[in-house]
């Protein structure tokens, strides 16, 4: 059983900051230079607390996480971050162009405190593992400013769009208490679900879901580590203390805008690489679609056909492809054939992970075929990432790398499937977009 429930949230106060000015992407996403900008942008900047910035004179009595403390209860004392006067679920919109396209879409959900599970309970399930690093250094983070600035992204599944239906209402009636435009152009708004009814009845449509973790794994564990720490500080089970739950956004995958985007996979530093040697071993178990070009000039027109057709067979299990060759160009559009045995493609593994492109890129091609082992595509030695095809596309055009394979994205559904199975995914399977700004709403966790 889902148990959420409304929390007075810390917020920026709009009389002090600019709030395209002080808050941030998820840490994860934040690199060096975007961490410079953030903290130009202005003294009260997130980042200070989110991601800052580590000196080599750090000590353990002063470091990234005491200043990040130390920060957060200045701007509390001097009330630019506030309080809000009573409980309350936090509508959360976010108005999008897709990446790659000229789509707008709106997503929509809500954010609350939701009750921390392990695992084993069965109400929150895990599509991905987690790494121990980004756990210590977030819960360090906890430990010091007892203060959740980042959204954990939980998915439910409700056909009958009961949640959805409260937040058409209140956004049709209510002004946003938070607007603004984040450097990717995304819009974000905020609004403030304090009346009772309305509080009992998304409590009550959210009681029978079970959630899945779309983004923020490693705080969620961080989050149960801090719970079992204060459970033991406690000696007891104290049910309703704040440290039991966690900051939450929560989105129906039945909703409109929901939108994940394939992350491509870019090949490098592979010895004695040959196109046509991966062919021929692909050869019995994929057909291929050519799309040549003559040069530069006729590439545009190539790869828009190329990728239409990806996004078209993307039920035959299709996977695009751009290598690196001498004197010829032309883009692959690799199916499964209807014949071809997926068991003995792919031995040893479930029925759901072999209904995912990506297992079936990673063990059914790179591995068998180009010899990128598991150790290898862990350790980055040939791998990159790209978000866009463009990107990946254009790594082999200019030489920086030897092979891209292009990916469709997963569907909700199949994430939902594995997840709720028990089951996870392959790093790097899903990019939900866009992501939840860090700072929109804080939740303390005092003991």
């Amino acid at each position: 059983m889902a148990l959420v429930q409304p929390f007075r949230a810390y917020r920026y106060s709009p009389e002090v900051v600019a709030y395209d000015r002080v808050l941030t992407q998820p840490y994860d996403k934040i690199t060096p230079k975007r961490q410079e900008e953030y903290y130009a942008a202005d003294p009260h900047n997130l980042i200070a607390v989110e991601k800052g910035r580590v000196h080599s004179t750090d000590s353990p009595e002063n470091n990234v996480y005491t200043r990040a403390a130390a920060s957060l209860r200045s701007w509390i004392g001097e009330k630019v971050v506030v309080q809000d006067p009573a409980p309350a679920f936090y509508a959360y919109s976010q108005e999008f162009t897709v990446p790659g396209s000229h789509l707008r879409r709106a997503r929509r959900g809500f954010i609350g405190a939701g009750k921390l599970e392990d695992y084993s309970a069965n109400v929150i399930f895990r599509h991905e593992h987690t790494l121990s690093g980004p756990k210590a250094d977030r819960l360090e983070l906890l430990r010091h400013t007892r203060t959740h600035t980042g959204q954990l992204f939980l998915l439910y599944s409700d056909p009958q769009v009961r949640v959805d239906a409260i937040l058409d209402a209140v956004e049709a009636s209510q002004r946003p208490v938070t607007e603004l435009m984040d450097e990717y152009g995304v819009t974000h708004r905020l609004w403030m679900i304090a009346d009772h009814e309305r509080i009992a009845a998304i409590q009550k449509a959210m009681a029978g879901e079970k959630l899945v973790i779309a983004d923020g794994h490693h705080r969620y564990e961080t989050s149960l580590n801090f719970r079992n720490e204060c459970r033991t500080r406690a000696g007891k089970l104290i049910a309703e203390a704040p440290y039991e739950f966690s900051m939450m956004t929560f989105i129906n995958t039945r909703s409109e805008g929901l939108t994940i985007l394939p992350t491509h996979r870019v090949v490098t530093n592979l010895r004695d690489f040959s196109w046509s040697a991966v062919r021929r071993y692909l050869e019995p178990w994929f057909a291929t679609e050519v799309f040549p070009f003559g040069g530069e000039a006729e590439r545009a027109n190539a790869q828009s056909a190329f990728l239409e057709k990806l996004v078209a067979a993307r039920a035959k299990r299709a996977i695009g492809v751009f290598p690196a060759e001498q004197g010829a160009f032309a883009f692959y559009l690799l199916t499964l054939r209807p014949e071809a045995d997926l068991s003995q493609i792919l031995p040893g593994l479930s029925p759901l992970q072999r209904e995912l492109d990506v297992v079936l890129l990673h063990q059914g091609i790179l591995e068998p075929a180009l010899g990128i082992t598991p150790h290898a595509v862990a350790s980055e030695s040939n791998l990159t990432y790209e978000r866009e095809a463009g990107a990946a596309i254009g790594a082999v055009a200019r030489g920086e790398a030897q092979i891209a394979f292009l990916l469709n994205p997963v569907e909700v559904e199949l994430v939902m499937k594995v997840a709720t199975a028990g089951e996870v995914m392959p790093q790097k399977s899903t990019d939900f977009y866009p992501k939840l700004l860090s700072g929109i709403t804080m939740y303390r966790v005092e003991e």
